[in-house]
């Protein structure tokens, strides 16, 4: 994630001092990812070790996924933007150029000058106080200013930080106009730029984005309770609170990439009578367990967090998986966790969550919801109640969020194809689950099956076993779990780790076809990974 790459290069660094002097490490960070307090933990720590073989890019160009904010954007900006400088420096070539300046004196002025050319600078003194010498601003698009500041920064005794000036999409026009879209490219038109979508049949419409759901939803809601604020880390557009921002401005507010900071900013609000709600990816949100845990859990904080991006997220790979999230959040008491099946499921989320007393966690995925269309009303859910969506007699799938529509799936082939009937049930809630139905239901199936968008390893599925054991549930044959097994899931379409995983209908249908076909139940190991 964002903001570790100086941390990396310090312990490279700090391990090739003795045994390889001769060698460097090049840490390239964002000014994005400079507004993240462990890239200034980084930086504190090289100036004190005075490591003369590390040099830090900081790769600035304004923008993280959405424009920077902040008192250190505002800081960089100001410093490039500094004119004096930069008309000396114009004027000084310009007499190089016309025969005034001999050229031993230009090229060992130039030198001198790009090292202190931003010793005027707020840039400067702030890395100069780290203990690092700072060089630029340079042109990051030219190749010879970058290999003249690049070689004069091997020169330094001290750790080294090279400022260089990029514009983000820089050479394709479509990029450059709009950055944030094209910050995560799926298929395109070179000539137009055009993205490509999928084709809608005629008479239907394209199903909103959970996303959309939940931005439109919150707006919804903050318009009639002023105590509503809304919080993100860099990602106004990428969690839907763009439109927030846009409506209610004093009430919206972007932290930069500081995850951390923005659980205890909300958890202060939250003391102070407002409704926070903090729009975080699941991934993402690892970031401020510790702040999770201390500042919203242990007072038992009216916070809400909506985990956009819960479950596999297709092509942003392992780094961006969010399917740890119940695993890191059903074990802190208080905590409740929910995941909706459908948009009219997270509108009802979403309002039941702000008429908590202590914290929330909504977890949706990336992509489509349902189809179902927004609701004219929100509904107050009953906390820990979850939902039969369809009954039968022979087989139980007990589901978490949008995982429902593979049961459903699954289970209309079954039932085709074989005449096996499935009770299937939206649990709404991983946490507290509801355990009269569960216990009801689950001696009344011969065969059990939990499904979720996320890690078996401590997820959904463990919590339904933990249970079924602590109330003493006898079973002829074990509870069966589909989800991610034990590994980081790769770059794929949500679609193929789903198969790869072997939690997509198709593969559920066949397992189920297989258990039931051999009645041999109770010889199966207890548990799924697939």
């Amino acid at each position: 994630h964002a903001g570790t790459s100086i941390s990396a290069a310090v312990g490279m660094a700090t391990a090739l001092k003795d045994c390889d002097p001769k060698r460097y490490v090049v840490a390239v960070i964002g000014d994005g990812a400079m507004t993240c307090g462990m890239g200034f933990e980084a930086l504190n720590h090289a100036g004190e070790l005075g490591l003369n073989n590390l040099i830090v890019i900081l790769n600035d160009n304004e923008m993280s996924i959405s424009p920077n904010v902040g008192a250190i954007s505002w800081f960089f900006s100001r410093s490039i933007t500094a004119h004096t400088p930069t008309r000396a420096r114009s004027k000084f070539k310009s007499l190089y150029h016309r025969g005034y300046i001999p050229e031993v004196v230009y090229k060992a002025i130039d030198r001198v000058e790009e090292v202190t050319q931003g010793a005027i600078s707020g840039a400067s003194m702030l890395f100069e106080a780290f203990g690092f010498r700072y060089i630029g601003p340079v042109d990051g698009h030219n190749i010879d200013d970058l290999l003249k500041a690049l070689t004069n920064a091997k020169r330094q005794d001290v750790p080294v930080l090279v400022h260089a000036r990029t514009i983000k999409g820089k050479g394709y026009q479509p990029a450059e106009i709009n950055p944030v879209a094209w910050h995560g490219v799926s298929p395109f038109k070179r000539e137009s730029g055009q993205f490509q979508v999928k084709a809608v049949p005629p008479g239907r419409k394209s199903p909103l984005s959970y996303t959309e759901v939940f931005s439109r939803s919150l707006l919804k809601l903050a318009r009639h309770n002023s105590k509503i604020v809304a919080i993100t880390a860099a990602m106004p557009t990428g969690t839907g609170l763009d439109r927030f921002q846009k409506e209610f401005p004093d009430r919206f507010y972007d932290v930069g990439i500081c995850e951390d900071h923005a659980v205890t900013f909300a958890a202060g609000l939250a003391c102070e009578g407002y409704r926070p709600v903090c729009a975080i990816y699941s991934s993402f949100l690892q970031r401020g367990y510790d702040q999770i845990l201390h500042d919203v859990c242990i007072q038992k904080l009216p916070v809400v967090f909506a985990l956009d991006r819960s479950g596999v997220v297709g092509e942003d790979g392992e780094t961006h998986q969010g399917v740890f999230d119940v695993a890191y959040l059903r074990s802190l008491p208080n905590m409740t966790i929910m995941a909706p099946s459908n948009e009219i499921d997270l509108q009802n989320m979403l309002y039941t969550a702000f008429l908590q007393n202590g914290p929330v966690a909504i977890r949706y995925p990336r992509g489509a919801s349902s189809g179902l269309g927004l609701a004219r009303k929100f509904y107050k859910l009953k906390i820990g109640e979850a939902e039969i969506v369809k009954n039968g007699a022979d087989l139980l799938f007990i589901c978490l969020g949008p995982m429902v529509n593979h049961a459903l799936a699954a289970a209309k082939r079954l039932k085709c194809d074989l005449g096996i009937s499935s009770t299937i049930i939206n649990a709404r809630f991983a946490k507290p689950l509801d355990q009269a139905l569960l216990l009801q239901q689950i001696p009344r199936h011969s065969l059990v099956c939990t499904i979720e968008d996320h890690t078996l390893a401590g997820g959904f599925g463990s919590g339904v076993l933990e249970m079924a054991n602590d109330h003493g549930l006898v079973l002829q044959q074990p509870i069966f779990r589909f989800g991610v097994g034990d590994q980081f899931v790769p770059h794929a379409t949500q679609a193929q780790q789903h198969c790869s995983q072997k939690y997509d209908p198709e593969s559920i249908y066949q397992f189920v076809a297989e258990k039931l076909a051999s009645r041999k139940l109770a010889a199966v190991p207890l548990g799924r990974t697939g």
